[in-house]
């Protein structure tokens, strides 16, 4: 039986998902002997320097937290931290084989993803994207190839309606808590034997980038509705308004109907906003135009009278 208390564990990962799973393993009784996560970022228009959840966690429970620019350069600190194993989850970087190689018990990673689907930097958007209704969380070993390693457990995510890569995202790093914390004993123990992923089923997700964000209405309704989701809450879908950004963050379905020029605003009356797609319209639930703040579209329509009619390119 492993002592837990015995087990030196680093963390490594940045964002509130990541820090929920590392607090969940210190209440679980894991000795945590360090954190790493990406440095502090400045947010907002004022661009002030906030810290990482994970690192508001390494401060709570006074454990040593490292910040390296770029792990692939800067990870010494590892090699006197002496740990037994690593755990990354949402961390930002590419481990380099010289840290996998560093822990007796490896490297293991909780990924936002049922493996082999949906490898790489973008799972969770990706799984929304493709108006998935199941995902899940996959425990993995940690290589040099990206996302490869053995499986050691899953555990599903339903897709609700309703999802949105914020709430998703929450609902992945719960998932991922559960997870860990339930088969790391397993792990530890040599009672659970990780499985070969099978490379013909291989899928890839990408980075997304800047210019991905804006929508295309050569796309179906269907993948239109996908992207808007996976988007939102941050950073936001977008069509342009006037030529200027005029991003949408909810939508749904409203019909297969072609009636208008395809970008055109229908209606925009209490009864809906609604958007002309190639294939059927969609109505836009919740929006922003670019310098002002998001709304509903009953908001948007009183403050916009003459959007009816207008193209959004």
């Amino acid at each position: 039986m492993i002592n837990k208390e015995n087990i030196r564990l680093v963390f490594m990962g940045t964002p509130q998902i990541s820090a929920d799973t590392l607090e969940g393993l210190i209440e679980d009784g894991y000795n945590v002997v360090g954190i790493v996560s990406q440095p502090d970022r400045p947010v907002g228009r004022k661009a002030i320097l906030e810290k990482t959840p994970t690192k508001l966690i390494g401060e709570k429970y006074n454990i040593p937290v490292f910040q390296p620019v770029r792990i692939r350069n800067e990870y010494e600190f590892l090699l006197e931290l002496k740990p037994d194993i690593i755990i990354t989850l949402a961390y930002g970087q590419i481990v380099p084989q010289a840290v996998l190689d560093i822990p007796k018990y490896g490297c293991l990673n909780l990924h936002g993803s049922l493996l082999p689907k949906y490898r790489g930097a973008s799972p969770v958007q990706t799984a929304l994207f493709d108006n998935e209704t199941v995902t899940g969380v996959t425990l993995m070993e940690m290589t040099a190839k990206m996302d490869a390693g053995k499986m050691y457990a899953k555990e599903e995510v339903k897709i609700d309606e309703d999802d949105n890569f914020t709430s998703l995202f929450s609902k992945i790093g719960d998932a991922a808590k559960r997870l860990i914390i339930r088969e790391l004993p397993n792990y530890l123990s040599g009672n659970i034997v990780g499985i070969e992923q099978n490379e013909e089923e291989v899928t890839f997700t990408k980075i997304i980038k800047p210019e991905d964000e804006k929508i295309n209405l050569e796309f179906s309704k269907e993948t239109i509705i996908g992207l808007i989701k996976g988007l939102s809450d941050e950073p936001g879908a977008y069509l342009l308004l006037n030529n200027e950004k005029f991003k949408i963050y909810k939508a749904k379905i409203h019909s297969d109907n072609v009636v208008g020029e395809v970008g055109q605003i229908l209606t925009a009356d209490k009864t809906g906003l609604l958007l002309q797609c190639s294939n059927g319209i969609i109505a836009l639930l919740e929006v922003q135009k670019q310098g002002k703040k998001k709304m509903d579209y009953r908001s948007f329509i009183n403050g916009n009278q003459n959007i009816k009619g207008v193209i959004l390119k």
